[in-house]
């Protein structure tokens, strides 16, 4: 099994400290960024920052649908991680200060499948999940 990475970045017209407190915000402010490949959010436990538990669905394709159960870390300031009770799914959350701008990350990591469906997943669907952050990050720039 191959460890495979998906990652978008995109740089935000708000300071660093507005967009960590929206990105923080598992209750109000992660349902209205999430595009329609998310369904049946949740949060579980908490709401803000470390400690949230949250859950949901994400439909990378028609066919492939993946339930999410994720605790969340903060490690750093304004790095966010999300680790996947259900599989080996982690990802990463960071906002860093770029001028009056911010600049966000969302990579993921997992271990993909042996053979030649490993070979198909850590070929596309880095490309897949990737398609899916840029919306995220969109809805998140236009909600600042």
């Amino acid at each position: 099994m191959a460890k495979v990475t998906a990652s978008a970045e995109r740089t935000i017209d708000a300071p660093a400290d507005k967009v960590r407190a929206l990105v923080a915000d598992y209750a109000e402010t992660r349902p209205k960024i999430l595009t329609e490949h998310y369904r049946d959010y949740e949060v579980v436990e908490g709401g803000t920052g470390a400690g949230t538990k949250a859950k949901w669905k994400l439909q990378a394709t028609s066919k492939r649908v993946r339930d999410v159960a994720a605790s969340v870390s903060e490690p750093e300031a304004g790095t966010l991680v999300e680790t996947d009770a259900n599989s080996s799914m982690v990802t990463t959350w960071t906002v860093r200060p770029a001028g009056e701008r911010s600049t966000v990350r969302i990579e993921t990591t997992w271990q993909g499948a042996g053979g030649i469906g490993g070979f198909f997943e850590k070929t596309f669907a880095p490309a897949g999940l990737r398609r899916i952050y840029d919306g995220v990050l969109g809805k998140l720039a236009e909600l600042v």
